[in-house]
């Protein structure tokens, strides 16, 4: 069964709207029950819940940029979207990739906007802290990367 345009873009809709929700969610409820750096072992030195205000990038390079990080974030989900509306049919998982990559964007903007910085709180105690939104990201980087060297290296 060929799939209309339309039901391709809205069942992008509803995943992106859904991992957003779920990474707003989440970081709603440790900003209410935590304070900053508060730390809750889950497994202990295994996997934490810690509240970390990131005022910069991944891994909190370039503080302090609040506004050129929104800027730049629209920039890229605008164009990510543009991208995706003109992906053909039978490229699944570059849909998929961006798809992720968008809702992942989304979400942290939504916090550079709200809060003037991003709250992740995932913490594996072995890598910097991070967020739903930025797990999306690093997804969709992987589909992407797959995508583009297995699946299209033609």
């Amino acid at each position: 069964m060929v799939r209309k345009r339309s039901d391709i873009a809205l069942t992008a809709f509803i995943v992106i709207a859904g991992i957003i929700l779920v990474d707003q969610i989440t970081k709603i409820i440790i900003e209410r029950n935590f304070i900053e750096f508060q730390t809750i072992a889950i497994i202990d030195n295994i996997f934490h819940l810690t509240y970390v205000p990131n005022y910069g990038a991944a891994f909190g390079i370039l503080k302090n940029k609040t506004y050129f990080f929104i800027i730049i974030s629209i920039i890229i989900i605008a164009g990510l979207l543009t991208f995706l509306l003109f992906i053909p049919r039978q490229r699944k998982i570059l849909r998929i990739a961006l798809i992720l990559q968008i809702a992942g964007a989304v979400g942290n903007l939504i916090d550079r906007i709200r809060l003037g910085y991003v709250i992740d709180f995932l913490d594996f105690r072995i890598w910097p802290v991070f967020n739903i939104a930025d797990t999306a990201i690093v997804i969709g980087a992987a589909f992407l990367i797959y995508d583009v060297l297995f699946l299209n290296a033609g």
